[in-house]
């Protein structure tokens, strides 16, 4: 998990029936990408590449149960693009959501950030956060839906209907597939079906492309952003959200008091809208952004640049590794 507001990457770790939570400081990280073996992470001018290195695994300090080690490989200059959603698809091709920009870019190492698309109503690049963009969806390797706050062309324009402005779009044939939402985040297609959350009102909701319209699955007690799956069953976050001029007038501002709002993690059965359990912050962490399953890690590290251990590992191809020996 993500989360800006403390600018901690969090690693959620399960060893013996127990949670172990694993914090890695970051300026403002956002949106988080794995595939396969490599992950990474948008942050507030940056965009950090990890890779797995098993064989570190062994070398690891402290005796825990560790079965992967993600270093730091490298680091792209962004600019402060207040970098949102990040998925890798088809050829490992990165992309991400530059909410300053308004506009959907994939990863390009020659450029700060190489724009493919932008919503219609957009008229330039500025960066002027005009419809605030956020949110990923892929289908089939490809990018294929993204959420937004409003059809707004001028700087922050979405805030004036922050309540009901908020849509998610087709990249297909640039259609709006739902619109009247409350602050959406995190679209996802998953088992047939386009998912999100609809934050402002504290749910996930599933979309009837039939019926055309938006079915609230489970209700939660706070602001819902960020998601990912595993078979039938949904990682939500959830954010406390402060009592400032943002969230003034959205539905779970009205219906939970701040004390009553929760921070953290909630697992929800798909099928039932069932809460299955939950992992909640009490502490300093109040924001998360961005969920991602780690689906062969059970008990991961992350190193940082400054690591020792990072100081000496050397991954080079297998043909080279023959001359060493």
């Amino acid at each position: 998990m993500s989360t800006y507001q403390a600018g901690k990457l969090i690693l959620v770790r399960e060893s013996e029936g127990s949670i172990n939570t694993h914090f890695t400081q970051f300026h403002r990280p956002m949106g988080i990408a794995a595939k396969d073996n490599v992950m990474a992470l948008g942050s507030n001018v940056h965009i950090n590449f990890f890779k797995n290195v098993p064989v570190l695994v062994p070398k690891l300090d402290d005796d825990k149960p560790y079965d992967a080690c993600y270093v730091p490989t490298a680091t792209h200059m962004t600019g402060n693009i207040d970098i949102h959603e990040m998925e890798f698809g088809q050829d490992d091709t990165l992309w991400y959501i530059n909410t300053k920009f308004s506009c959907l870019c994939r990863h390009d190492s020659d450029h700060s950030f190489y724009p493919e698309w932008k919503p219609p109503f957009i008229t330039r690049y500025a960066a002027e956060d005009r419809c605030h963009l956020n949110g990923l969806a892929m289908r089939n390797g490809l990018p294929r839906y993204v959420s937004a706050l409003g059809n707004t062309d001028v700087a922050g324009g979405w805030r004036e209907n922050k309540v009901s402005g908020g849509m998610i779009m087709d990249l297909k044939d640039d259609s709006v597939v739902i619109e009247g939402l409350s602050m959406p985040h995190s679209p996802r297609w998953h088992g047939n079906n386009l998912w999100f959350c609809n934050s402002g009102n504290g749910s996930v909701n599933m979309y009837d492309f039939t019926a055309k319209q938006s079915l609230d699955v489970a209700q939660l007690p706070g602001f819902t952003r960020g998601m990912d799956f595993v078979g039938e069953i949904a990682f939500v976050g959830l954010s406390q959200v402060r009592e400032s001029s943002l969230f003034s007038g959205v539905k779970i501002s009205e219906i939970y008091s701040e004390e009553e709002r929760s921070c953290g993690v909630w697992a929800i059965n798909l099928r039932s809208g069932e809460i299955l359990g939950f992992l909640k912050f009490t502490g300093s962490v109040q924001e998360i952004f961005a969920v991602k399953v780690l689906p062969h890690a059970h008990y991961p590290d992350l190193l940082d640049a400054d690591s020792e251990l990072v100081k000496t590992c050397y991954v080079l191809p297998d043909e080279a590794l023959k001359l060493t020996r």
